[in-house]
């Protein structure tokens, strides 16, 4: 029964994540060639500023939440009111640092920038409780309205302030215009309302869970978004725009797919949290499946960079090319760290979590550093070799905890690997050949297709063993459907 809910909830979670990033995909694809390089590097100066509000807003009670399986209006209603009431203060916090802001890079449009981006933070706190419990009871499917519906307007908006000539403001409005959408629509689509209740007695309790949450979340962002302050600050919004172009890119088919398995995973780990054995069995057929997709998808991602680049977003945009093909090997990475990092917070160790973001982040900044000493390729490569160690990490107390450590996940994984390699050499070598031959936009789904053939080949021939339990989780749930209509 379990199984089949978070299938479903699995197929709903991939339909609301995969529109809403086609279209978020096909918007950026628009602004790229109404844009500059520069635009975007401007706006991405204020990711790790955004980024450090945002998680100051929740403090991690959101998790917490989910964690809590027999949690209470009050206990709900209290995390709303704290969301609300820190949402607002940090928007104002925020909005007092924009001058300072401004003057660390330079560029004084910094100022009322960050001022609308300081709202949307408050916006997005008022709906987070709302799209927690829709996650918690697996309802996918008003998610999916709800993100549909806020991905086409604000891309349109956007689109239409590029064309305009609105410049950067065009990428402030969709940020905004997307939250003020989706946070609206969840209070009309979702039943839930928050009481006139505020205990501190359930703030704490939750807080105690959630404190290390709060703790991790900012390492975690500092972490990954303080590439935008090294190179904006020492580089340029010009090769800033590269980078967060090749990384939004990366970001796009790994942002599917760990929002569509990451936001199943964590309620389904947490409902069978108390049967270890039934837990690793969940994990296992968790993280088979996310490598059997994302491992090909990296690996082709990386084969046709500069087509697809070329393609998509114009001649301008090349130089991103490199970075993009070096992001992708540090792709490769990341859904074994929501897999195993999910697994420990289902377990309720937000404690070991916290103390295991700590000395990664801690390597991780030391590999930036280091990094950054040989450019933006640096900054890059150091994203590479931080995946390697977190996972290994991550990986060990899984094992200690459900028997499940680095050398039977990498068992699950590298055969993907092992067929994913050969694929993404010939498409490489096809690439070169199409290039003299084809429009740039038709050589790339000629690629994208003889990929993905090359890969279902020769994972029947041998045997993958991830894509069978792939093909036969999907022939029971059919199977359970037809029988569902017979019986009705």
């Amino acid at each position: 029964m379990l199984k089949q809910r978070a299938l479903s909830a699995t197929i709903w979670s991939g339909a609301d994540v995969f529109f809403r990033q086609a279209v978020a995909f096909a918007v950026s694809i628009a602004l790229a060639r109404l844009l500059s390089p520069e635009e975007f590097g401007v706006i991405a100066m204020l990711y790790l500023f955004t980024g450090i509000a945002s998680v100051f807003v929740d403090c991690g009670l959101s998790t917490a939440l989910v964690q809590r399986q027999e949690a209470t209006l009050t206990d709900e209603s209290t995390v709303f009111w704290f969301n609300a009431g820190m949402g607002a203060l940090v928007a104002f916090a925020l909005w007092v640092a924009a001058p300072a802001i401004s003057r660390f890079y330079g560029l004084p449009v910094l100022v009322p920038l960050t001022a609308v981006l300081a709202l949307n933070i408050l916006i997005s706190a008022l709906g987070s409780v709302h799209a927690i419990l829709l996650s918690k009871r697996l309802d996918f499917r008003t998610q999916m309205k709800i993100g549909a519906i806020a991905a086409v307007v604000s891309g349109g908006v956007a689109v239409g302030m590029a064309w305009q000539g609105y410049g950067v403001w065009a990428l402030a409005a969709q940020t905004l215009v997307s939250t003020g959408m989706t946070t609206v629509l969840l209070w009309i689509l979702s039943p839930w309302r928050p009481a006139l209740a505020f205990s501190r007695e359930s703030a704490r309790t939750l807080f105690g869970f959630g404190g290390y949450m709060l703790a991790a979340g900012l390492l975690d962002t500092v972490y990954s978004r303080a590439y935008t302050l090294i190179i904006g600050k020492f580089f340029g919004a010009r090769e800033l725009g590269f980078y967060s172009r090749a990384d939004g890119t990366k970001q796009l088919p790994i942002g599917v797919l760990t929002n569509i398995l990451g936001r199943v995973s964590f309620p389904v780990f947490c409902a069978v949290a108390a049967d270890k054995a039934q837990l690793k069995r969940s994990v296992r057929l968790a993280l088979r499946g996310l490598m059997l997709v994302n491992v090909p998808m990296m690996a082709g991602l990386a084969a046709i960079a500069d087509p697809l680049v070329l393609a998509l977003f114009g001649e301008q945009w090349l130089p991103a090319v490199p970075i993009l093909q070096v992001l992708c090997l540090a792709g490769l990475f990341w859904p074994l760290h929501v897999i195993n990092l999910h697994a420990l917070m289902a377990q309720g160790y937000s404690n070991l979590f916290f103390r295991l973001e700590v000395i990664k982040k801690v390597v991780g900044v030391g590999l930036l550093l280091i990094g950054s000493a040989y450019g933006v390729m640096g900054i890059a490569w150091s994203q590479v070799t931080f995946g390697a160690i977190a996972f290994a990490i991550n990986a060990h107390y899984t094992n200690r905890y459900l028997d499940y450590g680095v050398t039977s996940q990498a068992f699950d994984f590298m055969p993907v690997i092992g067929i994913a390699l050969p694929m993404a050499v010939s498409v490489y070598w096809l690439s070169e050949t199409i290039r003299q031959q084809m429009h740039p936009a038709l050589g790339l789904l000629a690629l994208i297709a003889g990929g993905t053939a090359i890969f279902l080949l020769l994972g029947w021939v041998c045997r993958l063993a991830a894509l069978r339990d792939a093909i036969e989780l999907f022939r029971q749930r059919n199977a359970a459907a037809h029988q569902a209509q017979q019986t009705a």
